[in-house]
């Protein structure tokens, strides 16, 4: 996975980032969040980022600052500055220390994705003209395809799906001639990344897929094929043993996945499918366990997090509805005072007073 560092002093940047970010489509991951550049180096020097998206104004170490200690010192990360200011000076000294992209505040989703394809598409360009051997871009592509149907199928409770699914995807591999160990060391990375991901989503231990790394070696693709699938089959089966002797649904583990997901388009029937439950059930348990029903519970809790950016005057409102989930601004307004009595921007004025 490319691993990605977000810098910027205020949250709600920060907030903006993190949530519009199509983080799992490109192959990405956030592993540290800083307030300034100080903290920055020393998550870069920790973490070792392949991306880092920095502000310029910063208290400390600023943005430009930042920019030349990391071109000076960690030449092969890409980054990608994010200001508050359409300042020509800013643009020069981006440009000077060769960030990737530069964009204004408030952070466009779509400008913000297509940043984030110019760092991929440069990091792959930089892997080929060292000589490294690494997976090349239609293959990555190839393999997030790969992953969303491993997931899906997982989800699905669908061993033979996932096992199928495993199996083309290696042959595929197999097929193009990418058969070399560095190569398949990163598959394997990628997938068991994805089979944590599963696996701390459905409450079950992923310390031991670390120790199966170290121990294995990948010395060809039906190998490889073999201890992915043996892998995933058995957590799939621990799963469906788990799920299919559990008589009470996990309330706290619903609430929790929703605290996570608010901002996303969430459903009942998607819930009730992540928890393997009907979503009659799911709905009748939830209100009698929270005193609502989960669409009111999803709308209170956008409504909070909105009524809390309000209070940082320098947060557009538009950007506020599309943090709290609302792409139609004129209907996150008649949400908003619906739900509180009174319009964001009069509340955004009493706060003032």
């Amino acid at each position: 996975m490319i691993k990605v560092l977000i810098v910027d002093d205020e949250s709600w940047t920060r907030d903006i980032i993190r949530t519009f970010g199509e983080w799992e489509h490109l192959g990405m991951e956030i592993i540290g969040e800083a307030e300034d550049g100080d903290d920055a180096l020393r998550q870069t020097e920790e973490l070792e980022p392949h991306i880092v998206i920095t502000d310029m104004r910063m208290p400390g170490t600023d943005g430009v600052q930042l920019l030349q200690l990391l071109n000076d010192r960690f030449p092969l990360i890409k980054t990608i500055v994010v200001s508050g200011y359409d300042d020509f000076q800013y643009a020069k000294h981006a440009l000077r220390f060769k960030a990737v992209d530069y964009l204004l505040k408030p952070v466009d989703p779509n400008e913000l994705n297509a940043a984030l394809r110019n760092c991929l598409n440069s990091l792959e360009a930089a892997q080929v003209e060292r000589g490294a051997i690494s997976l090349d871009l239609n293959l990555s592509y190839s393999l997030m395809e790969y992953k969303q149907l491993v997931k899906s199928y997982y989800n699905e409770l669908n061993t033979v799906g996932v096992r199928t699914t495993l199996v083309q995807m290696m042959d595929e591999i197999e097929q193009n001639g990418n058969g070399k160990t560095a190569v398949l060391e990163q598959v394997v990375q990628e997938m068991f990344l994805l089979l944590k991901e599963l696996m701390d989503a459905n409450s079950q231990g992923s310390d031991s897929l670390n120790a199966i790394l170290e121990q294995e070696d990948f010395a060809s693709c039906a190998k490889t094929a073999l201890l992915l699938t043996e892998r995933y089959e058995q957590t799939l089966e621990q799963l469906i043993a788990h799920r299919k002797y559990k008589n009470k649904l996990n309330l706290d583990e619903v609430r929790l996945y929703m605290d996570k997901h608010y901002t996303e388009s969430v459903t009942l029937e998607q819930l009730a499918r992540a928890f393997y439950v009907s979503k009659e059930y799911l709905s009748k348990m939830f209100k009698q366990e929270y005193g609502r029903n989960v669409t009111d519970y999803m709308l209170h809790l956008r409504m909070v997090k909105a009524k809390e950016w309000l209070l940082d005057e320098t947060i557009p409102i538009k950007a506020i509805a599309e943090m709290a989930g609302y792409e139609d601004v004129t209907y996150f307004y008649r949400v908003f005072k619906k739900h509180f009595g009174i319009a964001p921007g009069e509340m955004r004025k009493n706060s003032e007073v």
